[in-house]
């Protein structure tokens, strides 16, 4: 099948290679630079805590905070987990998203067996929440609504302003999950009026194992420490700091405020291209809102084959798909699975990622594989 034999990625929504600049910005920090960001009796030391400030500010300059509102983690999970874990050491009610990430999921699954009670609100056809359920579900002891920015599976939009006001209006917090908007698309997180996001360097083009969360200034108090040992970052993220992943992480946030605009019309022409592209296979089903949607990402089904078949035929190709598999069974993307998508429909489908090396012919090849792809699988 196919006469291509040139490997494309496609799956930028997993993550991305470090940009060159981002690499040669980090370098000094693993060799001459060494120093730990917390010696504070010498030079080493001062460099070093230098550059984690410097880091701050670019972060903070990208999603529109303050600088000491930054702080760094060793990923949007870990992020997550001391948001969620923090603002709940004694009873009290959570509400997010039956499509939020699974680190949000699985965290609040677990936050589950102590006294913290979780309710999960519903999506439509399209991936959207309810702002009347939204606000329905709030209670006497609801401490905090957690809703993500962009949905990592579909590209879809949440309202953030909107839901923000409900929270407010309720004197509650909300926390969202950046990491698919982070210098993707328009996310400046005090206009938004949001008061916590979770947040990752190595889907913008920045090292692996490096992160961030924002915390507003008047929520501070409102967390307390889920890890401890040293004083670090506030308390709230003990731990030497990763120097290198931070300045790699404070570059890529840099770049991507830079070209963030550019870099958003060249993925809404390519994924006006794929998705015209996609269309003319007969069955194939775009996935999620047609116009609250991500251009970085399509999620296409395929009426009559299997998404993870697709994905093996597909030798050069790297793309993805939004479910679970074990080695006796597949289960359909919770994500989609909520979206009321019949299963046999939700298991055809599959994860289409772009980014900034992403190539128009990229794309044309990718449409002339998949195409041919899905006629093979169908006979």
């Amino acid at each position: 099948m196919g006469i291509n034999n040139k490997k494309i990625y496609l799956d930028y929504n997993a993550t991305t290679p470090v940009d060159p600049q981002v690499l040669s910005a980090m370098l000094p920090y693993f060799t001459e630079n060494f120093g730990n960001a917390s010696s504070a009796s010498h030079a080493y030391g001062w460099d070093a805590e230098e550059a984690v400030e410097i880091a701050r500010e670019q972060v903070s300059a990208l999603i529109g905070a303050k600088t000491k509102e930054i702080i760094f983690t060793s990923g949007a999970t870990e992020a997550i987990n001391i948001l969620l874990h923090g603002i709940s050491l004694k009873k009290c009610h959570i509400i997010t998203c039956q499509t939020e990430h699974n680190a949000v999921l699985r965290t609040c699954n677990a936050m589950e067996e102590t006294d913290t009670t979780i309710s999960r609100l519903s999506v439509n056809a399209e991936g959207a929440i309810n702002l009347a359920e939204l606000e329905a579900a709030i209670r006497p002891d609801t401490e905090l609504i957690c809703i993500m920015v962009v949905n990592n599976e579909t590209g879809v939009i949440h309202p953030i302003k909107e839901i923000s006001e409900i929270a407010k209006k309720h004197d509650l917090p909300l926390m969202v999950d950046a990491t698919q908007a982070l210098g993707k698309v328009a996310f400046n997180a005090d206009e938004s009026g949001v008061d916590f996001a979770a947040f990752s360097s190595h889907k913008i083009y920045g090292p692996k194992g490096v992160g961030g969360l924002y915390i507003r200034k008047s929520m501070t108090k409102k967390l307390h420490p889920f890890l401890t040992g040293g004083a670090q970052e506030r308390g709230l993220r003990p731990g030497t700091l990763n120097v290198p992943g931070i300045v790699g992480m404070g570059k890529a946030c840099e770049l991507a405020l830079q070209d963030l605009n550019d870099d958003y019309s060249k993925m809404t022409l390519l994924q006006e291209r794929l998705e015209k592209g996609l269309f003319s296979i007969p069955g194939c089903q775009i996935n999620g809102s047609q116009t609250k949607r991500s251009p970085y990402v399509t999620n296409a089904a395929f009426e009559g084959i299997l998404g993870e078949k697709l994905i093996r035929k597909l030798k050069h190709i790297a793309i993805s798909q939004g479910s679970a598999c074990t080695s006796n069974t597949v289960e359909p993307s919770h994500v989609l699975s909520a979206m009321q998508l019949p299963e046999a429909l939700a298991l055809s489908a599959v994860r289409i990622s772009m980014g900034k090396p992403t190539s128009t012919e990229d794309i044309d090849i990718a449409i002339q594989d998949i195409t041919e792809a899905v006629k093979a699988l169908r006979k």
